[in-house]
């Protein structure tokens, strides 16, 4: 009887055994893996109409960004592909400040390129507008008062619109794919204890007949 119970009791905890270890192997790629650093806002925001174009810009990000020689690449470039910045972009923590200089009108491009704190280089690009300018008509000696009102008319300053990069919070991840695991690896440890222990008395018990 002992000899045909004892291969079913040797073949539970192997089965068991297998089938934790395929769980818990399972459950480690789900697990949430650390997401690189990202770009939350901008000043001038994308988008804006500005009506000049303004000394500097600057990227903030998620977290520091590497300040290692060549890491940060900030390219701004009007309408028709003429650069707009001066100098080289300044690195302060989680900040990029680029200074601009030069006349625009139209559509201004900015090109960024950074090093994340985790060593994975990011890009990316957003625009934003300053209106064209228009020239000022020169009043004559006795202006007609249609010129006039056509003159108050097309005076009227633009309309100024900002639009805000909505941030991005990241909600704390769930624990329990750590608590499967914890429990699949506790279950299995019990399983190779229960084995190892059963062939003790075994052995124990065989030896002493043989002595008989």
């Amino acid at each position: 009887m002992r000899s045909s119970q004892t291969p079913r009791r040797r073949t539970l905890p192997a089965v068991l055994t297998t089938v934790l270890l395929a769980a818990a192997a399972l459950l480690v790629p789900a697990l949430p893996a650390a997401a690189h650093d990202e770009l939350i806002g901008t000043d001038p925001a994308s988008d804006a109409v500005l009506e000049t174009l303004p000394e500097q810009i600057t990227l903030s990000y998620s977290a520091d960004v590497l300040t290692d020689a060549g890491a940060t690449v900030i390219e701004v470039t009007d309408a028709a592909g003429t650069s707009l910045t001066d100098g080289v972009p300044e690195v302060s923590g989680s900040e990029v400040t680029q200074a601009l200089a030069g006349p625009a009108s139209g559509t201004v491009t900015v090109q960024w390129r950074v090093v994340s704190s985790d060593g994975h280089p990011i890009d990316g690009e957003f625009a934003f507008s300053v209106p064209e300018s228009t020239p000022t008509p020169t009043p004559s000696a006795t202006p007609s008062a249609s010129a006039t009102a056509a003159a108050s008319e097309g005076a009227s300053p633009a309309a100024t619109t900002e639009v805000t990069i909505p941030l991005e919070s990241d909600a704390p991840a769930s624990p329990l794919p750590w608590i499967l695991l914890v429990v699949a690896l506790v279950i299995v440890a019990g399983a190779l204890v229960y084995v190892f222990a059963s062939r003790g008395p075994r052995n124990t018990a065989g030896g002493g007949g043989a002595g008989r």
